[in-house]
């Protein structure tokens, strides 16, 4: 990999596509020095979701101090790094002007490369930032509030998306389904706190996972969020109360059965037996048990990484930044963002 012969291979990553300003610096795209998380979680908390402009602005705010102590716990300076990565897609657009902006400044002042990654494939990259790491080829499932797709990897530069939600993402649901149930932002982590209390065999929820004759394995999630709202409002009309704590058990382990499902038949149809876990709702316990589960009694080998690499960071966005650098791959001034893939 020439950029990094002869150095560390030190990159700066940005990821600055929703509500984390983040920064971290990564040597030779496995190695972690550092990183910084600004969150924004409590900000936009009052409002039970995320304001794109209250984002935005946020990140104008937090992003130098973020990198001035990203570099500073990595011990390195400018003149040390190969180059810089920086999401610019999908995402919210005026929180990713603001990475991508400040990316540029940096790649100009120090006369150095920068990419342009994409934030969806950066997710499948935490899992090479920890041991044991994944060879290709392997089946990625990235799940997270805005996406929930199934991808087979051949290696760095072929991946081929073969299932993703045709409506509101994994993540997104749990978003949905805890504000039904009172429960606050964000979500996910709420549904999971809460889970471990109730019964996961409460409800016989809808399976969110389509059938497809054309081999793909996507899934419609707005069709479950639905049936627990019905289910509230039956359970209403009828004076009857409801068992929050199960609401958020059964729920919780529909959809965890449903993603492991179609992981794991993907995988066997595909002729893959490793599986990469990525993505916010990789976080959640009921997720990972079942993979892990699913793994123990058959054949397949599965890549979770540490919670604190599942949800948004700079890391997975240096690690992925890294490939395109050491191939001597270099993004220009004019480059945009885009709110899609």
């Amino acid at each position: 990999m020439a950029c990094a012969a002869g150095s560390r291979g030190l990159v700066l990553g940005i990821e600055t596509s929703c509500d984390e300003t983040a920064v971290a610096v990564v040597g030779r795209g496995t190695e972690q020095l550092s990183g910084v998380v600004a969150s924004q979680v409590e900000l936009h908390a009052k409002y039970g979701g995320i304001v794109p402009e209250v984002a935005s602005r946020r990140h104008v705010e937090a992003i130098v101090p973020a990198a001035v102590e990203a570099l500073d716990r990595a011990g390195v300076s400018g003149r040390d790094l190969v180059g810089l990565a920086v999401t610019n897609r999908p995402g919210l657009v005026g929180s990713l002007m603001v990475g991508l902006a400040f990316a540029k400044s940096l790649a100009f002042a120090w006369d150095l490369p920068f990419v342009a990654v994409d934030h969806v494939l950066a997710h499948v990259y935490a899992s090479f930032l920890v041991e044991p790491r994944p060879r290709f080829p392997f089946l990625a499932l990235v799940v997270s509030g805005g996406h929930t797709d199934l991808l087979v990897f051949e290696n760095h530069d072929e991946h081929r998306v073969i299932g993703q939600t045709r409506d509101d993402a994994a993540g997104e649901a749990f978003d949905k389904v805890a504000r039904l149930l009172g429960l606050g932002y964000p979500g996910g982590p709420a549904v999971d706190r809460l889970a471990p209390k109730g019964r996961p065999d409460a409800v016989d929820w809808p399976d969110p996972r389509l059938d497809d004759a054309q081999g793909r394995f996507d899934f419609s999630f707005s069709g479950l969020k639905t049936a627990v709202l019905y289910h509230l409002k039956r359970q209403e009309a009828l004076g009857r109360g409801v068992c929050v704590p199960d609401i958020a058990a059964s729920f919780q382990a529909r959809v965890a059965a449903s993603l492991a499902g179609a992981a794991f038949a993907a995988a066997k149809e595909h002729g893959l037996t490793r599986i990469v876990i990525a993505g916010g709702v990789a976080a959640n316990s009921g997720l990972r048990r079942e993979m892990v589960d699913r793994a123990a009694r058959g054949g397949v080998q599965v890549f979770i990484p540490p919670i604190w690499l599942c949800t948004d960071n700079a890391a997975m966005v240096a690690a992925a930044g890294y490939v395109r650098l050491a191939r001597g791959e270099r993004d220009d001034l004019g480059t945009s963002v885009f709110s899609h893939s």
